[in-house]
């Protein structure tokens, strides 16, 4: 079952099981969005969890894999200025340099691809800009017996468990991590920003 057949599925859940959670972790998250007015990717919105917490002053593109997230989120969009954008965050369908600020809150350890991902981010942004991260992830050299077992079933329906964030950013040598702090489960979903040199 690929990601997109399955996310069309969970979709009607996706809330009931991760709005409650995350949602203080997001709104801390987004206070570290740009001051001054900007154009801002939710990559990988989902049913739009983050839209209730987002400031105005910004144009966002909320980009998901499958139109049941992205018309999930739609009612919540409110007063933003806000477009959705159908596609995959691994060959992101934008110019590069194009955006301010991208928020990547529980997306790199869905993707198969997380090290593409966060490659496509970084031609997206423009040199400057920032990347906020929410996620969860292993560290370096973390063995994980239990989340390394159950990985290859569950990262073909909902998530991996095996992504290690140092790998990925290894790859994107332009982004350079200015905060990572511990946000939930002892350590094990991380809030992280990037900023591109």
């Amino acid at each position: 079952m690929g990601l997109q057949h399955s996310y069309t599925l969970i979709a009607p859940l996706y809330d009931a099981v991760l709005a409650r959670a995350t949602e203080g972790l997001r709104r801390q998250s987004l206070q570290a969005l740009p001051a001054t007015p900007g154009r801002i990717l939710l990559a990988g919105i989902g049913t739009g969890l983050d839209l209730p917490h987002l400031p105005r002053r910004h144009h966002y593109i909320g980009l998901d894999l499958t139109q049941a997230m992205l018309k999930r989120a739609g009612p919540r969009t409110g007063q933003l200025d806000f477009q959705s954008v159908q596609g995959d965050t691994q060959r992101l369908p934008f110019a590069d340099n194009s955006f301010d600020c991208a928020v990547l809150h529980l997306i790199l350890a869905v993707v198969p691809q997380p090290g593409q991902c966060l490659a496509e981010i970084s031609r997206c942004l423009r040199p400057g800009g920032s990347v906020l991260v929410l996620d969860k992830f292993l560290r370096p050299g973390q063995r994980a017996p239990l989340r390394r077992l159950l990985n290859p079933l569950l990262r073909r329906v909902a998530t991996r468990l095996d992504v290690v964030f140092e790998d990925l950013l290894a790859t994107t040598p332009e982004l350079l991590s200015v905060e990572d702090r511990p946000a939930l489960a002892g350590g094990w979903f991380r809030m992280i920003r990037l900023h591109k040199l």
